[in-house]
């Protein structure tokens, strides 16, 4: 699907990578089993593939590499068939708490859909897989697979405890853990596409200290950024109002394109963080999710929206990619609850270079809560 295709020296460097962090197990574990943390996993990935790293996004995919949406986990081999964590519906739980098992499994699976379908066409991605690092004893082990949507008409085989619902749609098998609100996947790995050693050092503290009091060691920085914030979806009281914000388009005055909106920036943000826009109507640069980046600004009085050049291409992306509204249907808050996205992270790398990334439901809210 991705490994098997890649360059042999991309391989072998990923190889080493991985090799070199799971010498390491034993500051963490005294295991014979090689640790290997997700984050850490998703770092190697993206330094030995040259893959756009997604992980600070809340998407459903934690790499790309041209077209192709990458999901990464790393977990343990156990017997081949263990269930793992696919999602996490916490800040949607009041839209199926009091629902019936039967319709609860629905809604949680298209509430999973609608983010595999967002995270493609806020990417520009053609189709997901599943890359996993399986531990085992002293082995990583390769295996990989299709990232597919539940399928909504074939859920059967439902079964009910306390803490779970357990569930199938033909193709995989599910768990709905009801005290995380959160769906895992059953993982078949019994197709492994490559595996390799690891060589656990017995005393990986005194190994570093002799190799950093031979070698100077150069560190290679990302592009630091400078702060970060959020923005809502919508408007006061939870509200996206008709003539504003998402509905931008259909305010009156002029023409409008369909696709034209604007992000509401509240006036709490100008008060907390007073610097971290440009003065109002100076352009800056906006990066968004698929890589391309257009002017934007800050407009209107007291600088309450942020805008892009043409204001149209957040429009299709949330409009009609995420929210798959017809043109000329009004998008409410309780639509993009269902999207599971309701607001919007702006990374500052520097005055004049932003980025955009989407956000889980009650992301704005409850970054204002620890910043007041």
């Amino acid at each position: 699907m991705f490994y098997s295709y890649q360059q042999n020296i991309s391989q072998k460097q990923y190889q080493e990578f991985l090799r070199i962090v799971g010498s390491l197990s034993n500051l963490f574990s005294d295991s014979s089993v090689p640790y290997l943390h997700y984050r850490i996993a998703e770092k190697i990935f993206c330094r030995a593939f040259n893959a756009e790293d997604l992980s600070r996004s809340d998407v459903s995919a934690d790499a790309k590499k041209d077209s192709l949406g990458i999901g990464l986990k790393t977990f343990l081999l156990g017997n081949n068939k263990t269930f793992q964590k696919v999602a996490e519906f916490n800040a949607d739980r009041n839209i199926y708490k009091n629902l019936l098992p039967k319709e609860l499994i629905k809604t949680v699976s298209e509430l999973r859909n609608n983010r595999i379908d967002f995270t493609q066409n806020a990417h520009s991605l053609e189709k997901s897989i599943y890359h996993c690092v399986l531990r085992d004893e002293g082995k990583f082990k390769i295996f990989e697979e299709q990232m597919d949507k539940v399928d909504l008409q074939n859920i059967k085989n439902i079964k009910i405890n306390k803490s779970s619902i357990r569930f199938n749609d033909g193709i995989n098998d599910y768990s709905f853990l009801l005290s995380k609100s959160t769906l895992t996947k059953r993982f078949r790995t019994d197709n492994i596409i490559s595996e390799f050693d690891i060589e656990i050092l017995a005393d990986p503290l005194l190994e570093l200290q002799k190799f950093l009091n031979k070698e100077k060691l150069s560190i290679e920085r990302e592009q630091k950024i400078e702060n970060t914030i959020f923005l809502p979806l919508y408007g006061r009281n939870q509200t996206v109002f008709d003539k504003s914000g998402l509905n931008q388009w259909n305010a009156g005055g002029r023409d409008r394109h369909h696709n034209e909106v604007y992000i509401p920036v509240p006036i709490v943000i100008h008060q907390l963080f007073p610097d971290f826009f440009p003065n109002r109507d100076t352009p800056f640069s906006l990066k968004f999710p698929d890589g391309e980046i257009v002017d934007a600004k800050i407009c209107q009085e007291n600088g309450k929206a942020l805008m892009t050049q043409s204001n149209r291409k957040l429009g299709k992306l949330i409009l009609r990619d995420g929210l798959k509204l017809p043109i000329g249907e009004l998008a409410t808050y309780e639509k993009l609850q269902l999207l599971g996205i309701d607001s919007v992270r702006i990374d500052k790398i520097n005055d004049l270079n932003f980025e955009i990334n989407f956000s889980q439901n009650s992301s704005y809210e409850n970054f204002i809560l620890i910043n007041i």
